[in-house]
């Protein structure tokens, strides 16, 4: 049996993605008709990339925003350690963590270059 997730140093797995665009229902019928995902209505657009398939991967969803971008989020064992730990490195918590109802706790920050994190503990 592997030690990888009992160990304090496990890789942390991305278990969410976001895909941000100007125009969210161009984008939403660009990755439907590429990937063949399943993509909800809505101003958040839930992308269901796991069942159906092959192989289970990771959900996400689109959304409408000025600026397009894609974002990852990480899984991690403790949000608030791993916040200040970021801050340490270079990193800037742009969100504060918060509990989702009935969910994870999720922050954001953005690494020493600016790229936006999800940091979600479940």
């Amino acid at each position: 049996m592997s030690t990888e997730h009992t160990s304090p140093d496990w890789a942390r797995p991305v278990v969410y993605f976001s895909i941000e665009a100007r125009d969210a229902d161009a984008q939403r019928e660009f990755y439907r008709a590429l990937f063949n995902w399943g993509i909800g209505d809505g101003p958040i657009m839930q992308i269901s990339t796991g069942p159906g398939s092959p192989e289970a991967g990771i959900n996400g969803h689109i959304n409408a925003g000025a600026v397009p971008r894609v974002s990852i989020y990480v899984q991690v064992r403790d949000i608030h350690a791993t916040l200040e730990r970021a801050e340490s490195m270079g990193g800037t918590v742009v969100f504060r963590p918060y509990q989702i109802p009935g969910g994870a706790m999720i922050a954001t920050i953005t690494d020493p270059e600016g790229n936006s994190v999800g940091i979600v503990q479940q």
